[in-house]
């Protein structure tokens, strides 16, 4: 299974998003500060979102789709009651 994720910052409430085999284990290397220089600079996280994918190839495409900038609006939309009560 693989998994598309995105987390929220809880130092500056920006989004991140991911991709993983291990939703768990990728939580808490995020949260242990390893991986890159930005998860590394703002953590701690919250994850907010995720989706799940049978097929590598699929779950790579909608990452890619959801760090576009029409991506990010339909994240948007489908996390718009969270952001607005958070």
């Amino acid at each position: 299974m693989w998994y598309v994720y995105v987390l929220q910052s809880l130092k500056n409430k920006k989004l991140y998003t991911g991709l993983t085999s291990n939703l768990k284990r990728r939580l808490e290397e995020h949260n242990k500060k390893i991986g890159g220089k930005y998860t590394k600079n703002n953590s701690p996280f919250k994850l907010i979102f995720y989706e799940a994918f049978l097929n590598k190839k699929d779950a790579v495409r909608d990452e890619l789709f959801l760090k576009s900038g029409y991506g990010r609006e339909v994240l948007k939309g489908k996390i718009q009651n969270y952001l607005e009560n958070s």
